[in-house]
Order: C-alpha cells, then structure tokens, then sequence
C-alpha cells in the first residue's frame, strides 16, 4: 500500500515536470519565431523602408503589395502607378479612398459615395480624388484673381486721388507756350480779339463820338480863355516895367 502511493505520488510529479517542460519550449519556440523574422517579411520592410525611392513594381503579387503600398504618401503612391504598366487599382483603390477622406473630409467621401449609388455609376478613387483636387485649385485661383483685381481697383483710386507737384514743365509745353502755341495761348489770344473786337465798337458808338466832340468844345473853349488871361497879365505887366524907374542899389 506504501508503495503504490510512494509510486504515485512519483508519477505525478513527474508529469508536472515534463508538462512544465513542454509549455517552456513552446514558449522559446514562439520567441525565436517573433524574433526571427522570415525573409519575405526582411524583404517587404526593405522595401517599406526605402519606399520613396519605389518606382515600377513589374510582377510584384498583389498580396505583398497590400503590405507595402498603404505606407505611401499621395504623391508617392501616384509615382508607382504611373511607373507601373499593368493595372494596381485592385490594391490602390482603397488607398485613395482613404486620401479623399482624410484631404476632403468623410462628408464629402459619404457624399460621392451616396451618388455613385443613386446613379448606379462606379469610378476610381484616384480619379476622383485628382478631379476633386482640380476644382478646389481652380477654384481658388479664381478667388485670388479676383482679389488681385480688386487690390489693382483700390490702388489706382488711391492713386487718382494722391496731388502730384511736378518742379519741372516738360520742354515741349514751354516750347509752346513761348511761340503762343498750346490750348493756352489759343485761349488768351481769343480773348483778346474779343475785347478789342468790343472796344472798336464802343469807340465808334453814336454816344461815345458825341461825348468826344463836346469835350473837344470844351477844351478848345478853355484854351481860347486862357490864352486871354495870360495876354493880359503880360501886357500889365510891360506897363508897369516901364513906368516904374530903375532904381540903385546900394
């Protein structure tokens, strides 16, 4: 009886051990696994590392291109499909879609989606996503043209309303005016011969040519006295002269 206890008891720990064992190598087993990558794994980090510099994939399976190209940027994932003959847009598609959504925003993605289906039409995302881009680029450079205009506008009415001193007359309008050429001269000239134009008039008026005459009376009058007067104060004056004696003096 003790010793098939003993014997027992034996066995049991025994197993425990070998369970222990095993359940160690399973464990170094799946670490050497994680820790030593396969070489296919080797070659598609490679390539994800050096994935700025990807260009034609030629025959690359499409399973290993669905681990490699959704590390690609926009610009770099539109280099391989361009440089790549045959069709991605199996793997790519998707990718796009997802570049829509994060450049335009999931609205807008729900959107194109709900009239695809409502028009029962399928296009690429990549066309979409380049159609989209197209209209926001000529969108907005219809807005920066216009507000361009209306800077040039609000320039030139700054502009119109500035006072510009100029110190210098142009040699041409000096030349013209000096010669009595130019809108200047034409002007003063024209106003000149008006007025003499209206002084001959008034000159020769009926009224003016009677007032000429009576001042003329009237002078040849005055002289005509005058001259009397200054006769007869040189004749009082002889006589005076000659009756008053020369006296000496002393």
């Amino acid at each position: 009886m003790l010793i098939f206890v003993h014997y027992t008891c034996f066995e049991g720990s025994y197993l425990d051990k070998m369970s222990l064992g095993h359940s160690l190598i399973h464990e170094r087993y799946t670490m050497l696994e994680r820790k030593v990558p396969s070489l296919v794994d080797m070659c598609i980090q490679l390539a994800i590392d050096n994935i700025r510099h990807l260009g034609d994939v030629g025959e690359t399976d499409l399973h290993l291109l669905e681990r490699i190209l959704p590390h690609c940027k926009v610009d770099q994932l539109k280099h391989i499909e361009d440089s790549t003959e045959r069709d991605l847009s199996t793997v790519t598609d998707k990718l796009w879609k997802k570049f829509y959504e994060k450049e335009f925003g999931a609205n807008s993605t729900n959107l194109v989606c709900e009239r695809m289906k409502d028009k029962k039409v399928s296009f690429e995302w990549k066309l979409l996503y380049e159609a989209k881009l197209k209209n926001l680029e000529e969108a907005q450079q219809k807005s920066f043209d216009r507000i361009k205009e209306l800077y040039k506008k609000e320039d030139a009415r700054k502009q119109s309303r500035q006072v510009r001193i100029t110190t210098k007359v142009p040699p041409s309008s000096i030349k013209r005016s000096f010669y009595g050429g130019g809108p200047g001269s034409n002007i003063s000239n024209t106003k000149s011969s008006i007025m003499k134009k209206s002084k001959l008039q008034f000159l020769n008026s009926h009224e003016v040519t009677n007032l000429a005459a009576i001042k003329k009376n009237g002078f040849q009058k005055r002289n005509g006295i005058s001259s009397m007067r200054k006769q007869g104060v040189l004749s009082g004056k002889d006589s005076a002269s000659t009756s008053k004696p020369i006296g000496r003096r002393f």
